[in-house]
């Protein structure tokens, strides 16, 4: 086949009597021209039909005919599609001038010189001289087609005279810029390069007939044309209009929209127009971590920006890290491609002289430079402007520290993008009749490439032209940790999420290198300093600080909230990848870095459970080469749980991979008040039970497997599982009996305590009493005071469950005594409940409402949600019956709060007290 645009419309061999052919400004011919000049070669079914039958109303048949007519003249029916609504042209691009003159536009932008010339003047030569686009098609979808294809190929023009000037193709210039000018009068740009190159030799009135007769006809010279005629007149152009008649644009296309940059965009536009209305030079720098979108967003900015750089916009592909082993531009001679675009009056020669000529060629005017991928501040510093309004929009892996330190210097620092962002750029070239079908898949592959735009393009790439189930495919290779990257991978468009990752670690020094690596081994997300700090110790003569340093100024680190953390695809990579020298010259740098990794975490937790259950203790041990982060208080200790939850979690995945048993017995252990107070129960009862099989394996005393034991009883106990319960404590106190020792006699104490409590949840009233006597018998023993005094609450309860309050209020009064000699918050917190309930009971209920009040605030300042949680439903259902349903309604408002806090459990039952109390 063969396909013509341009002008009348030709699709089919001209002439030929072997198949139908299409041509002039048949229907057919008029789809053909609008299939092909739509982006894409896509269109609307619906915008179709509009376009061919203007104001009538849809009929399918009318435009199918068509279509089977067109595809009659294709002969090939897989070049004409309809999918999901969309009518679809796919042809050779070859057999298209309007693609021909496009592609070969598009490989002149690489070139530069007469090679541009030729390629641009290639080009051209498709759109033969006096040709009318899409001339004999009627309607106003070919009037606006028409004009957007002419100025096209003004725009084709325009750059082809711009080459030639700079090449120096003078003999061209004079000779087209007089034929060209006659066939186009009305353009300004046009009429420049004709008096540029004519107006010297016209007399004076024929010159001033000129310029008179072409304002009269058309608009007031625009500033680059008043230049050229304030010139021809002798006179010193207005600093404010440009000197030359070329100006230079150098910008990149612009590419896909920036997703998700809209904020980033913002600032570096208005920060640009503010600085420049004030006539101060701005330099903006943008860094960030490999493959985070610093070009595409630069180049955005620079569009954005360019309408108010009259003196023209450059741009510097300056090569920091275009591919391993690929050494970065010279400033000199980036320097000499910005001179070239300027007349200089004497040729500088070395790069100070350069720097200077620059800095005076752009000191009076408004030019913007884009320099992209700089590869530090020794590259770029050269190329900056002194004065002026100009703009300098920098990008950069790294983060340019000297120009940092300037407080001129605006820098945007980007981070990942947000999950709405992600998945509109992994589904931007997905149909939409895909999407709700693979939108689990899609929100996958969002949280696995963690909003990083170069793994998303990447993606999406893979995707496109594949079948949509293709999509499960790859969400599953991106789940497995050892095929991510490879995943990531388009070799046809030469993305690379690997490759992007290696020119930046390639870079870094051994120190920092082996620290990356020892940062993917720590659990993460985040890390601390003193953690950083702890690193160091693995290995021999690390300065980790210096380290820490590069890595952040590399962008591979960020710091964010006081705390250091690795995207996960870094943290992939350097797994993977990097491989320090200290891995093969000191056999134990692993086993020492995994060690103080969990070493640091365990003292930690340890050091934050010390606030929340002081009585406590455990075989933690004293801090031997570990910098501990100590809490300075129970509200501290809780926040600081808070926010190293998930890293705690995987440091324990971590020590199960590493076979470490003392930390995968010890860290749950520490960690298990959190986990109550924060009813986490499914995670405590989870790593308990891997606790106990460690503790097992590991050798611990009999002492230290019953606490383990009486742990995971106290998670099954919050979860209502007290037959559990009960099971893991008969062990407990088995295991307690085998130690005769003071420290054994206080864990069968607590054992049977414990089993005592749980006894009575199971209506084994007897085996509860007799449990709680044993226990108090050993406590009184050992002269404990607090666990004396909980041994009693626990008969107390028994005494008010059997209705014998009197016996019940003498135990919890004496326990009261006790427990006030100690430190044991929780405890006291404990028997004022059990004595609130009955003295309520017994009738002294005021005395019972002031002692539930003082229950709570304790449970409140010990931040233990399920106890405050206990005692307030108890206190609403006391307030309740004295008449007081406000403050009952308030109890119970702070108790739905604690249990959406706590996962939502039983909020329609605490619904319905409300609902009754209202």
């Amino acid at each position: 086949m063969e396909g013509r645009v341009l002008g009348v419309v030709t699709v089919g061999p001209t002439g030929s009597s072997d198949g139908p052919t299409v041509t002039g400004t048949k229907k057919s011919a008029a789809l053909f021209a609008l299939l092909v000049t739509s982006e894409g070669g896509r269109c609307p079914v619906s915008e179709v039909f509009d376009c061919l039958w203007p104001g009538s109303p849809f009929v399918r048949n009318r435009l199918d005919r068509v279509m089977s007519d067109l595809r009659g003249a294709l002969r090939n029916k897989e070049f004409l599609t309809t999918d999901s609504g969309v009518c679809s042209l796919r042809l050779p691009r070859e057999q298209i001038d309007l693609y021909r003159f496009r592609d070969s536009l598009r490989s002149a932008e690489t070139l530069s010189g007469k090679e541009k010339f030729e390629a641009i003047s290639a080009a051209l030569t498709q759109w033969p001289r006096g040709l009318v686009p899409l001339s004999g098609l009627e309607g106003q979808w070919a009037a606006v087609r028409r004009e957007e294809l002419h100025r096209e190929r003004m725009e084709a023009l325009q750059a082809q005279f711009e080459v030639a000037l700079r090449a120096g193709l003078d003999e061209w210039l004079h000779l087209e810029s007089k034929r060209l000018y006659h066939d186009l009068p009305e353009e300004s740009w046009l009429f420049r390069y004709y008096l540029m190159q004519h107006g010297g030799t016209l007399s004076p009135s024929k010159l001033e007939r000129a310029i008179r007769r072409w304002t009269k006809r058309f608009l007031q010279p625009d500033d680059k044309l008043q230049a050229v005629i304030d010139r021809l007149h002798g006179k010193a152009p207005s600093a404010r209009i440009p000197t030359l008649a070329h100006v230079p644009d150098q910008l990149p296309p612009l590419g896909r929209p920036a997703l998700g940059r809209e904020a980033e965009l913002h600032q570096v536009v208005e920060t640009v127009r503010r600085r420049q209305k004030s006539g101060r030079p701005t330099v903006v720098v943008i860094s960030g971590l490999p493959g985070i979108g610093k070009s595409l967003l630069a180049n955005h900015a620079a569009h954005a920006l360019r309408e108010i750089f009259s003196d023209g916009v450059l741009f510097a592909e300056l090569g920091g890290f275009a591919e391993p082993g690929a050494r970065p531009a010279d400033p000199e001679s980036v320097i000499d491609g910005f001179l070239a675009e300027f007349p200089v009056p004497t040729k500088p020669v070395g790069l100070a002289q350069k720097v200077t000529a620059l800095r005076s060629v752009l000191a009076n005017r408004a030019v913007l430079i884009v320099l992209d991928d700089a590869w530090d501040d020794q590259q770029v510093l050269p190329l900056l402007p002194g004065t002026g309004a100009g703009a300098v929009l920098i990008t950069s892996r790294r983060r340019l520290e000297t120009l940092r330190a300037d407080p001129q210097v605006e820098e945007v620092l980007l981070g990942e993008l947000d999950d709405e962002a992600s998945t509109a750029l992994l589904e931007e070239r997905m149909p939409q009749a895909h999407r709700g079908k693979t939108s689990r898949e899609v929100k996958a592959i969002v949280e696995l490439c963690r909003g990083h735009p170069l793994a998303l393009s990447v993606t999406v790439r893979r995707l496109d032209g594949h079948a949509f189930a293709a999509i499960h495919h790859l969400h599953q290779q991106l789940k497995a940790e050892e095929e991510r990257l490879d995943a990531l991978d388009h070799r046809p468009s030469q993305l690379s999420v690997k490759a992007a990752l290696a020119c930046s670690v390639d870079t870094l020094s051994e120190q920092a290198r082996c620290l990356l690596w020892q940062l993917a081994v720590h659990p993460g997300p985040s890390i601390s300093w003193s953690a950083v700090l702890d690193l160091g110790l693995a290995g021999e003569e690390l300065h980790t600080d210096r380290a820490i340093e590069e890595l952040l100024t590399a962008n591979l680190v960020e710091l964010r909230s006081d705390r250091y953390r690795l995207h996960d695809l870094v943290r992939t990579f350097a797994r993977q990848r990097v491989l320090p020298e200290a891995l093969n010259s000191n056999a134990d740098f692993e086993a020492a870095t995994v060690r103080q990794v969990l070493e640091h975490q365990l003292q930690k937790v340890w050091a934050c459970d010390q606030w929340l259950d002081g009585q406590r203790s455990l075989p933690v041990g004293e801090p031997d080469g570990i910098t501990v982060d100590r809490p300075e208080g129970l509200e501290a200790a809780l926040t600081m749980l808070d926010h190293s939850f998930d890293e705690v979690v995987r440091g324990i995945e971590l020590s199960l991979e590493h076979g470490s048993r003392r930390h995968t017995w010890l860290l749950p252990m520490a960690l298990v008040t959190y986990l109550w107070r924060r009813r986490r129960l499914r995670d405590a009862q989870r790593f308990l039970t891997l606790a106990g099989e460690a503790a097992e394996q590991f050798g611990a005393p009999p002492v230290e497997q019953a606490m383990t034991h009486r742990m995971l009883a106290g998670t099954y106990w919050h979860q209502g599982q007290f037959d559990l319960a009960a099971n893991q404590l008969v062990r407990a106190v088995r295991l307690s009996e085998q130690d005769s020792s003071a420290r054994g006699r206080l864990s069968l104490a607590r054992s049977r305590h414990t089993l005592a409590i749980t006894r009575r949840k199971q209506g084994r009233e007897a085996e509860a009493e007799q449990d709680h006597r044993s226990a108090l018998g050993v406590y009184r023993e050992l002269s404990d005071a607090a666990g004396a005094a909980a041994a009693l609450n626990g008969l107390g309860t028994i005494h008010h469950d059997r209705g014998e309050d009197d016996e019940a209020l003498a135990a919890c009064t004496e326990a009261l005594d006790l427990v006030r000699g100690t430190t044991d918050r929780r405890g006291l917190a404990d028997v004022l409940r059990t004595l609130a309930e009955i003295r309520f009971a017994m009738g002294d209920r005021e005395s019972g409402l002031e002692l539930f009040e003082r229950s709570v605030v304790i449970y409140r300042e010990l931040g233990s949600w399920i106890e405050e949680d206990r005692a307030l439903s108890l206190q609403a259902d006391a307030l309740a019956v004295v008449g007081r349903k406000a403050d009952a309604v308030a109890a119970l408002e702070r108790v739905m709060a604690l249990r959406e806090l706590m996962g939502g459990m039983d909020l329609a039952e605490v619904r319905d007290r409300l609902e009754s109390l209202r």
